[in-house]
C-alpha cells in the first residue's frame, strides 16, 4: 500500500486542475453524495459521461458548469469499466465506504481519465489523502489502467428551507438566507447553494412574488447542531416578519415523494397541514414564530435539491 497526502501527489504530478471534493453520506438511507468541482468544463463532462455508462456505486449525476453532484450507493460495486469504447466506461466510481470520521471513494480509470483518479482528484482540497495498491497504479496516461482510494473527511448534508422574512414595505428573503450562509462562522460547515423557490403566486396572503429559499450545507455530523442554532438566530434576529418559518431536512434526498411537492405551487394551504406533512417526511422547524412561514419554508425544503425548476411556476421547463 501507497499513501500520498495531497500535497505529495502535487509534488509529484504538478498543480492540476480540481478544486473542491465533498463526500456526505446518508447512513440509514444508504446514500452518498459527491461533489466535484474542477477548472476545465470539459473534464467534468467527459467524466460525467464515463462514470454513469461504467454504472459502478453511481446512481444518478447532474452537472453545472464546472461541477458535478453524483448520488451513490454505499458499498462496492462492479463497474462496466475496460477500454473507452462505446460500451464501456473509461472512468467509474467503484464504491463509498464509512470509516468511522472519514470516508474512502474508490475510483478506477485508465488513459486520460486514470490521470483524473490518481492525480487530479486526490489533490483536490478537501482530500486527507490517498492510497494506491502499487506503483502501477500512479503510472498514469497512455494506456494505463489506475485505481485509487481516496479519504475524505466524513460529511452530512442538511437542507434548510427559510420563508416569510420580509414584509410588503421591505426586505427579501433570498438575500437574507444568502446573507446567512455566507456569514456562516461554524467550522466544519460547507456551504453548497442556496436556491430561489417559486411558490404559487396566487397565495392571497405574501409580499409580491411568493418566493421561499433554500440553503444546502455540507456539514460534520458534530457540528450540525451548532450551524442549526446560528441559522435560526441570524434569521430571526435580521427578520423583519413575525411569522418566519425555518424548516430543517437531515439527510440526501427524502424518504419518499411528496404530493405537497406539488400542492405548495400550485395551491392554497394551511399551516396546519404542511406541518403533518412535514412530521411525516422527517422534516423539523426550528423557528419559534410558529407562523403562516413554515408552509413556505416546506416547500422550500421540497424543491432544494429539484433543480432549475425549483425557480419556475409548477410546469415550467427550460
Amino acid at each position: 500500500m501507497i499513501v500520498f497526502t495531497p500535497d505529495e501527489i502535487q509534488k509529484r504530478f504538478g498543480r492540476l486542475f480540481s478544486q473542491r471534493l465533498l463526500v456526505m453520506v446518508d447512513e440509514d438511507a444508504g446514500r452518498a453524495e459527491i461533489l466535484e468541482e474542477c477548472r476545465c468544463r470539459g473534464s467534468i463532462e467527459w467524466d460525467v459521461m464515463n462514470r454513469k455508462r461504467a454504472g459502478g456505486a453511481v446512481i444518478g449525476i447532474t452537472v453545472e458548469g464546472t461541477s458535478m453532484t453524483m448520488q451513490a450507493k454505499i458499498g462496492h460495486y462492479p463497474a462496466r469499466f475496460g477500454p473507452a469504447d462505446k460500451e464501456l466506461g473509461g472512468q467509474a466510481l467503484e464504491g463509498v465506504e464509512i470509516c468511522g470520521d472519514e470516508v474512502a471513494t474508490s475510483w478506477a480509470g485508465i488513459a486520460g481519465a486514470g490521470v483524473g483518479v490518481a492525480a487530479c482528484l486526490p489533490q483536490a482540497p478537501g482530500v486527507i489523502r490517498t492510497e494506491y495498491e502499487s506503483e502501477d497504479d500512479l503510472k498514469i496516461g497512455g494506456a494505463h489502467l489506475s485505481r485509487s482510494r481516496i479519504i475524505t473527511p466524513r460529511y452530512e448534508k442538511v437542507t434548510i428551507g427559510i420563508d416569510d422574512t420580509d414584509t410588503k414595505e421591505e426586505g427579501a428573503t433570498w438575500v437574507l438566507a444568502s446573507q446567512c450562509a455566507e456569514a456562516c462562522p461554524v467550522e466544519g460547515v460547507e456551504y453548497l447553494n442556496m436556491r430561489l423557490i417559486q411558490l404559487n403566486p396566487k397565495v392571497p396572503d405574501k409580499t409580491t412574488n411568493c418566493v421561499g429559499s433554500a440553503l444546502n450545507f455540507a456539514v460534520r455530523p458534530d457540528k450540525i447542531e451548532e450551524l442549526l442554532t446560528y441559522v435560526r438566530d441570524f434569521i430571526q434576529k435580521n427578520s423583519v416578519s413575525d411569522d418566519t418559518g425555518i424548516a430543517v431536512y437531515r439527510g440526501i434526498g427524502l424518504p419518499e415523494e411528496s404530493a405537497y411537492q406539488t400542492k405548495v405551487k400550485t395551491e392554497v394551504l394551511n399551516q396546519e397541514e404542511c406541518e403533518a406533512e412535514a412530521k411525516r417526511l422527517g422534516i423539523t422547524y426550528i423557528d419559534t414564530c410558529a407562523g403562516k412561514g413554515r408552509i413556505g419554508a416546506l416547500g422550500a425544503v421540497l424543491w432544494a435539491n429539484k433543480g432549475i425548476e425549483a425557480a419556475g411556476l409548477y410546469g415550467e421547463h427550460l
